[in-house]
C-alpha cells in the first residue's frame, strides 16, 4: 500500500512539474488579460450606438404601415423583430423572423432591399457622429472582430474607416445596409492583450465554433488539474504542523519558495478561476440556457398575427431615429429610440405617448406560461444578486415575476415599455453562482462599493501572476538543465 502511495505521489509531482511548465505561461497570460478585460471589452454594437449613428426618421415619406411591410416581406405571423429606421435617406422596415431570416423592406414602395453597394455603404457611414473622412478599407467576409456566427446573416461586410482621431471603423452589412459593428483603435489594440488571448479567440480557431469550444474545454480542463495538483502538493510540502529550519513553512528557497508560498495563499482562487472558466463553456450541456421561445413571446404579445392598421402618424419627431413595433397583451405599441439613447412609448395609430398599466403587463406575463401559476411579483428599484449592473447597463426599476413551473422561471420586464428584457430559471441562477460569482467576483457588496471590486480582483490577479511567473522561471531552469 505504501508503494502505491509513493508511486501516486511521484506521478502527482511529475504531472504537475511538466504540465505546469507550459501551463504557467497560459496562467500568466490569463491573469494579465483578465485585468485588461476589466476595463476594455471585446468590440460590440449596442442599441444606443446604433441610434447615435442613424438620421432622424422621415415620417412624411412612410407610405406602408407595419402590417403592410410584413405582407411585403412574406411574414404572416408575429415576427421576432420589426423596426422602422432610415437607410441613408429612405425609410425602411427591418424584419427578423423566427428562423433568423432578415428582410429589409422599403417603407415607401414595399420593395425588398437585398443588397447595397459600397457607395451606398459609404453614404450610410457618413451619418455616424464620428464620421470625418469616411473611406472604404475593404470588403470582408470574416475577420478578428466579426468572427462569430451572429454576423452570418449580414455577410459580406463593408469595412469603412471614419477618419476620426479615435480610428473608428464600421462594419456595414452588404445585405440590408445596416451598421452591425464598430471598433476603435484603442479597442483593437487592447483586445490583443485582453479578450483575444483570454478566450483563445484567434480567428483561425474561433471561426470553427465547435472546434474552438473543444480546444477551450480541454486546455482549461487540463490546467484545472494542474492547479488542483499544485494546491495538493503545496499542502503536502507545507510545514503547517512541524516547521522546517528557522521556523519556515516551506522547504524551498528562491523562486521555488515564492511559488510554494503564493500557491498556498492564492491557490484556491486560481483553482476556482480555472474551474469556473471551464464551466463557462457549459461542459456536457449541464446548464440549460433558455431564452424566450417563440410560443412564449407570442403568448405575451397576445396575438399570433398582430396588425397595426392604417397609416402611421406623419408628425415629425426630432431626434427619433427608430420605431420598433411590439404587441403586449394584444395591445400594439411603438417603442421610439432617440439619438440621445432614450426610449419612449407611443401609440402607433396616432403617435400619442402611451404607457401600459402594470396590471396589464403582469396579466400578459401570466399568459406566457399558461400551465404555471405566478408566485412572485415585485418591482425592483435597486440591484440585487440576480439583477445587477456589471460591464453592461441594466434597467431600473424592473418588474420581476416568477412562476411555479418545473424550471422555476423568472421574467424581468421593463415597466416603462413593457419589454420582456430577461428570462432566468433555476439552472441559470445556479450558473450565476458557479460561474459569474467565482470567476468575475460580481458579488453585490463589491459592486456596490467600487473600487473595492477592482482592488480585490487586481490583488488576486497579481497573486496568481506571481504563482505563474515563478512557475515559468522554475520550468525554464529545469528545461535548460
Amino acid at each position: 500500500m505504501q508503494s502505491v502511495v509513493r508511486r501516486a505521489k511521484r506521478w502527482l509531482y511529475l504531472g504537475h512539474r511538466w504540465l505546469g511548465i507550459a501551463g504557467c505561461l497560459l496562467f500568466a497570460m490569463w491573469f494579465i488579460s483578465g485585468v485588461v478585460m476589466m476595463y476594455v471589452a471585446f468590440p460590440h454594437y449596442d442599441k444606443e450606438e446604433r441610434w447615435a449613428a442613424l438620421p432622424d426618421l422621415a415620417w412624411q415619406h412612410v407610405a406602408l404601415s407595419p402590417d403592410q411591410a410584413m405582407q411585403a416581406a412574406g411574414v404572416t405571423h408575429y415576427p421576432r423583430e420589426l423596426r422602422l429606421v432610415m437607410l441613408d435617406t429612405e425609410p425602411v422596415y427591418r424584419l427578423l423572423d423566427w428562423r433568423g431570416q432578415r428582410t429589409t423592406v422599403s417603407a415607401i414602395d414595399g420593395r425588398q432591399i437585398d443588397q447595397v453597394g459600397a457607395d451606398q455603404a459609404l453614404r450610410i457611414a457618413r451619418h455616424h457622429p464620428a464620421a470625418a473622412a469616411p473611406r472604404l478599407i475593404e470588403t470582408v467576409d470574416r475577420d478578428q472582430w466579426s468572427v462569430t456566427a451572429r454576423y452570418d446573416s449580414f455577410r459580406p461586410l463593408y469595412l469603412i474607416g471614419l477618419g476620426d482621431a479615435a480610428g473608428t471603423e464600421l462594419y456595414v452589412a452588404s445585405r440590408g445596409g445596416e451598421i452591425v459593428l464598430d471598433t476603435s483603435r484603442q479597442e483593437r489594440i487592447w483586445n490583443w492583450f485582453g479578450a483575444i488571448p483570454h478566450w483563445i479567440y484567434f480567428t483561425v480557431l474561433r471561426q470553427d465554433g465547435p472546434l474552438w469550444r473543444q480546444v477551450v474545454l480541454w486546455v482549461s480542463g487540463v490546467l484545472m488539474l494542474v492547479a488542483a495538483s499544485g494546491l495538493w502538493i503545496g499542502l503536502l510540502r507545507a510545514g503547517l504542523r512541524r516547521r522546517y529550519a528557522s521556523g519556515r513553512i516551506t522547504p524551498y528557497r528562491g523562486w521555488m519558495a515564492w511559488h510554494h508560498i503564493t500557491g498556498l495563499i492564492g491557490g484556491v482562487v486560481v483553482l476556482t478561476w480555472m474551474a469556473s472558466g471551464w464551466l463557462s463553456m457549459n461542459p456536457g450541456e449541464a446548464f440549460a440556457r433558455r431564452g424566450e421561445s417563440r410560443d412564449m413571446l407570442q403568448r405575451y404579445a397576445g396575438h399570433d398575427a398582430p396588425t397595426v392598421a392604417g397609416r402611421l402618424p406623419a408628425t415629425a419627431r426630432p431626434g427619433v431615429v427608430e420605431a420598433r413595433f411590439v404587441w403586449i397583451g394584444g395591445t400594439p405599441l411603438m417603442l421610439l429610440g432617440h439619438r440621445d439613447g432614450r426610449q419612449t412609448v407611443a401609440d402607433p395609430e396616432d403617435g400619442t405617448p402611451r404607457r401600459l398599466p402594470e396590471e396589464t403587463i403582469v396579466t400578459a406575463a401570466a399568459q406566457s406560461l399558461p400551465g404555471a401559476n405566478m408566485v412572485l411579483q415585485e418591482l425592483l428599484d435597486h440591484y440585487d444578486a440576480y439583477w445587477y449592473q456589471h460591464h453592461r447597463q441594466r434597467v431600473l426599476p424592473v418588474l420581476r415575476v416568477g412562476f411555479d413551473d418545473p424550471a422555476s422561471t423568472w421574467f424581468h420586464i421593463d415597466p416603462a415599455t413593457g419589454e420582456l428584457i430577461g428570462r432566468s430559471d433555476a439552472s441559470a441562477r445556479s450558473y450565476r453562482w458557479l460561474f459569474n460569482a467565482p470567476h468575475s467576483f460580481d458579488f453585490p457588496v463589491l459592486l456596490a462599493y467600487r473600487p473595492a471590486w477592482d482592488l480585490v480582483v487586481i490583488g488576486l490577479s497579481l497573486a496568481g501572476l506571481v504563482i505563474s511567473i515563478s512557475g515559468v522561471v522554475i520550468g525554464w531552469r529545469r528545461l535548460v538543465r
